[in-house]
């Protein structure tokens, strides 16, 4: 079972901000910036976004955009950013990070420090502009 199932199915405390029964959306403990989130799919462990089946996939991305355009109300930003690597965590997610440029998306930036509060506090803003 990875840490990302963990976190879904509450065993491992998150800051979440959208879920559903097929996807859980929570903050990143390590962001680039204020409102990094991570995407991921409830129903499967598959590593790899591109071999998600086509149902999971679609639905993903249409659930990503949701919570996308909640984090760009949430969140003081030029854009939401989004990528997928997926070699830190053996299981499908995708980065939503806000940015206002480009240099905002360079993984190679320290990460912030955020204390509990102001992450609890971000995952509310977020939680509270989601509309699914």
């Amino acid at each position: 079972m990875t840490i990302f199932t963990k976190i879904a199915k509450g065993e491992i405390p998150s800051y979440k901000v959208a879920e559903n029964d097929d996807f859980y959306a929570f903050l990143d403990i390590n962001p680039m910036t204020k409102g990094h989130t991570l995407v991921i799919p409830r129903n499967t462990e598959e590593d790899y976004i591109f071999h998600l089946d086509n149902k999971t996939y679609l639905g993903l991305m249409q659930f990503s955009k949701s919570v996308a355009l909640a984090i760009e109300k949430a969140i003081l930003c030029k854009r939401i950013a989004v990528t997928v690597m997926g070699l830190e965590v053996p299981h499908t997610h995708i980065h939503l990070v806000p940015i206002d440029k480009e240099s905002d998306m360079n993984i190679a930036n320290p990460k912030l420090k955020l204390s509990t509060e102001e992450m609890a506090e971000i995952a509310e803003k977020i939680r509270n502009e989601f509309i699914p």
